[in-house]
């Protein structure tokens, strides 16, 4: 005979069980409830003393950063206990929640990171180099405290570029938006510093043998205007010789285009570049710079110079028009030709106006060495060298300046910069695509234009697909055929009518990846391809009348195509492009 009562207490039990589990999950939400509002605001105590640490260094008080960044570590360390028990971890895998626990955490680990690993190796450095002034004086850079401060800025180069490996991993668009923001400000912020601290570090490794410390060095520096675009930024206008002696810098002469004519052999340029550009960089110094990789484009140029002028070169680099608008918002108004030049008005100035006011070609060449001359000797005498060091760094960052060194130790740390103008790499921090931009028209009518890129990444068909998309417009106003100047317009000499512009637009995919569908605006049409460090490269020729824009769509599939961290590279222009990020869609 059953007892009536079993039912009964089974129902207690289960009653009791779902609110003892009722109980604990209540007790580990208002758990991580707290924790999540005390690491809230750990993380923004980080966040205002990261601005009294900025001050601190700016006025050249050690003293008092020392005693921000112990701070910093406290709040940083504080927020990654609050967020690193085994319930917090629990809720990372709770499905739509889960992601913002994961990237809170996350966050706090970076912020941890950063402040126990890489603030005080930079304030050891600071010590060494004294931030505000850099050992630089008049033309001459002091190389000693570099030597002091490469090991304390190689470790925080390190755990920079770590955390900023982590902040890019994040994956923010599975947060909730607040928190996407936050994501975003942090990736911005470490990227910043791993930046600059980077570029210090390479400074402290290459600037003593690079300046002379161990002999003389002469070095060509190529001035490119972004108004004629070329793969590396613009057409080489002006080129100058300096030399570097124990840390003094001089000019020792400048020249233009017009020194180095065309040659009737040209020089041997790689297979790659053969297929997109022809023999038109080993001929004319102008296109040098089509070659997207700068190593190559450097040792034409200095082969070209040394033809010329004779000598040794030790390396070369390149700088486009928008480092001299950086470098003027350090060093102040410069004067050259007709011309004074503020940050406001020198891009217009460089890539516009020079055209209407100067008719001569051989005069504007005069001008631009005249201007490359006053950029360079206003820098190297700027009475602000923590502002001019800003201003290498957002030119670098953008891609604007380009070095390569004949002696191969500094080139092998060269190349895996940002410095080295070469092809990015994919790794597991990111997969790189790219676009690449070379003007035909003949004329300075890139001025005007503008470039809109769309990298999507998905699984089409059953395969990891990268569709990289690429907008070119020409901004020309409509009349530009009759009311700009025939140098700007090229007048119609490579048979384009004057206004309109003609532009090779090349796109490159994941390493190893396979481009399987090619369009333009809906349709097929002839390309030219080639394969650059293991990439498949198509580029098109479009030509488009004042107004018109024109899409080229790329979807690649196989190794590297796919991932959700695609980031995209491409020629530094004028006006910055506008770069969305999205899912594919494979029906589009």
């Amino acid at each position: 005979m059953s007892d009536g009562r079993l039912p009964q207490r089974r129902g207690r039990w289960i009653g009791w069980t779902l609110g003892t589990l009722v109980m604990l999950l209540l007790l580990a939400l208002g758990w991580v409830g707290v924790r999540g509002i005390g690491a809230a605001n750990e993380l923004q105590a980080v966040s205002d003393n990261a601005e009294d640490l900025k001050a601190a260094v700016a006025a050249r008080d050690l003293e008092r950063a020392e005693r921000v960044a112990d701070r910093i570590e406290h709040h940083a360390s504080v927020a990654t206990e609050l967020t690193s028990d085994p319930v917090w971890r629990g809720f990372e895998v709770v499905p739509w929640l889960g992601a913002n626990f994961t990237a809170v955490r996350e966050i706090a680990e970076i912020a941890d990171s950063v402040a126990s690993d890489a603030l005080t190796p930079v304030l050891d450095a600071a010590g060494e180099l004294e931030l505000a002034g850099l050992g630089i004086t008049g033309t001459s850079i002091d190389l000693t405290p570099f030597a002091a401060a490469q090991e304390p800025l190689g470790a925080a180069d390190e755990t920079l570029s770590a955390a900023l490996a982590q902040a890019r991993a994040i994956d923010a668009d599975a947060t909730l938006p607040p928190l996407a923001d936050a994501v975003g400000q942090v990736r911005d912020a470490v990227d910043e510093a791993a930046t600059l601290v980077g570029a210090l570090h390479g400074a402290s490794v290459l600037l003593p043998s690079m300046l002379g410390a161990e002999g003389p060095r002469s070095y060509v520096v190529a001035m490119q205007n972004n108004a004629e675009v070329r793969s590396s930024g613009g057409i080489v206008g002006a080129v100058a010789l300096i030399t570097a002696d124990q840390g003094q810098i001089r000019i020792v002469r400048n020249a233009s285009t017009t020194d180095f004519p065309p040659l009737d052999a040209p020089l041997e340029v790689s297979d790659s570049t053969l297929a997109l550009f022809e023999q038109q960089p080993g001929r004319h110094l102008q296109n040098i710079t089509s070659i997207p990789r700068f190593p190559e484009a450097a040792q034409l140029i200095a082969t070209r110079w040394t033809q010329r002028f004779g000598g040794t070169v030790d390396g070369v680099v390149a700088v486009d028009a928008v480092v001299a608008q950086h470098l003027i918002e350090a060093t102040g108004p410069v004067s050259f030709g007709p011309f004074t030049a503020d940050a406001d008005n020198v891009l217009s100035i460089l890539l516009s106006e020079i055209y209407s006011a100067i008719p001569d070609p051989r005069t504007q060449d005069a001008v631009f060495a005249q201007a490359s001359s006053a950029l360079l000797a206003a820098a190297l005498s700027s009475g602000d060298p923590q502002a001019l060091l800003g201003a290498l760094s957002t030119s670098a960052d953008e891609g604007r300046i380009r070095i390569w060194s004949a002696h191969e130790d500094e080139q092998d740390r060269l190349s895996a910069s940002m410095l080295g103008g070469t092809l990015p790499t994919d790794d597991d921090s990111a997969t790189w695509v790219g676009v690449l931009l070379n003007d035909t028209t003949g004329g300075k009518m890139d001025y005007y234009a503008d470039a809109r890129f769309t990298v999507a990444t998905g699984v089409c068909a059953g395969a990891p697909t990268t569709r990289l998309s690429v907008t070119w417009t020409n901004d020309a106003p409509e009349d530009a055929g009759t009311a700009l100047p025939e140098y700007v317009t090229g007048g119609g000499r490579y048979d384009v009518p004057p206004g309109e512009t003609r532009t090779l637009v090349a796109v490159y995919g994941p390493t190893g990846a396979t481009p399987v569908r090619i369009d333009r605006d809906g349709s097929e049409e002839d390309v030219q391809t080639a394969v650059i460090d293991g990439r498949s490269v198509i580029q098109h020729s479009v030509q488009l009348a004042p107004g018109e824009s024109t899409t080229i769509t790329v979807d690649f599939t196989g190794e590297g195509a796919g991932e959700r961290l695609t980031e995209v590279a491409h020629t530094p222009l004028i006006h910055a492009p506008e770069i969305t990020r999205e899912s594919i869609d494979c029906g589009s």
